[in-house]
């Protein structure tokens, strides 16, 4: 029997091929029109601080869904679901420093913990593609930049920090485009934070990115700045919880929901 390509793969198929160990790479450009999300697990004490958290935060923490408390399933966004192997990649914190990237965080199930899914701009992308606006991270197999900010986030009961973003060169033909587009969907982050100016935020080097990699930025593009999924572990890094589970930069989870479910 012929398998299908990575790409063509749907949602159901690439989670079963990510929870068998055999796909462990980053997800942009995968199951296209399909909304995709971050993930944060917390012991249950926590939970309260980091729901007010998002709430306050919505740009670059918008919640998805949240699991019962030791519950490993999804009840709106997938069916056929493991929290704990269907993410390509994991990052285990303790006392708010990375101690080790896995891809199933089986063994360090425990019942006391909730599962926190969080909009992911990658669900944006095949929408930025549909109208014509190249995407260069897929276009360059690579995982999109990612940068720390001088962003302040609102604070909540233990968590606070800076905001994450995420970067795409687009024309500068395209750009006003490109905010309406993803400015329609505000569950995956919704409308850029800053066009055109990295200083302003703190960026001091585009081909530095603090996660995933760098991309080409050609003549006539601007850089383009959206909030991004990854502003949680920057708050937890700050905040030095026990234990902490997040997904790794780019490793996401792929839902049964399609984008257009998402629009306004």
């Amino acid at each position: 029997m012929r398998l299908k390509p990575l790409k063509e793969l749907g949602p159901v198929e690439l989670r079963h091929l990510i929870r068998e160990g055999k796909y462990t790479k980053q997800t942009s450009g995968l199951a296209a029109g399909y909304t995709q999300a971050n993930l944060v697990i917390l012991p249950k004490e926590l939970a309260y601080d980091f729901l007010l958290f998002a709430q306050r935060n919505p740009a670059p923490c918008p919640i998805l869904e949240i699991s019962d408390v030791g519950n490993r399933t999804l009840s709106d966004f997938a069916t056929d679901v493991d929290l704990a192997n269907d993410f390509p990649k994991y990052r285990i914190y303790r006392h708010g420093k990375l101690a080790e990237e896995v891809t199933s965080i089986e063994s360090f199930w425990r019942r006391d913990l909730v599962s926190f899914l969080i909009g992911c701009s990658f669900s944006f992308e095949s929408e930025l593609i549909a109208a014509g606006i190249e995407v260069r991270n897929i276009t360059q197999h690579v995982n999109v930049p990612m940068f720390n900010t001088n962003i302040p986030l609102k604070k909540a009961g233990k968590f606070h920090g800076n905001m994450v973003v995420s970067m795409r060169p687009i024309p500068e033909e395209q750009v006003i485009k490109a905010i309406k587009v993803t400015a329609a969907m505000p569950k995956v982050h919704g409308a850029p934070i800053q066009i055109g100016n990295p200083e302003q935020i703190g960026i001091s080097n585009l081909q530095e990115p603090d996660y995933g990699d760098a991309v080409e930025i050609k003549s006539g593009e601007v850089p383009i700045f959206w909030p991004c999924g990854v502003t949680p572990q920057n708050a937890i890094m700050q905040v030095k919880p026990d234990f902490v589970i997040t997904h790794s930069p780019g490793h996401m989870l792929v839902t049964d929901i399609k984008n257009v479910e998402l629009k306004y």
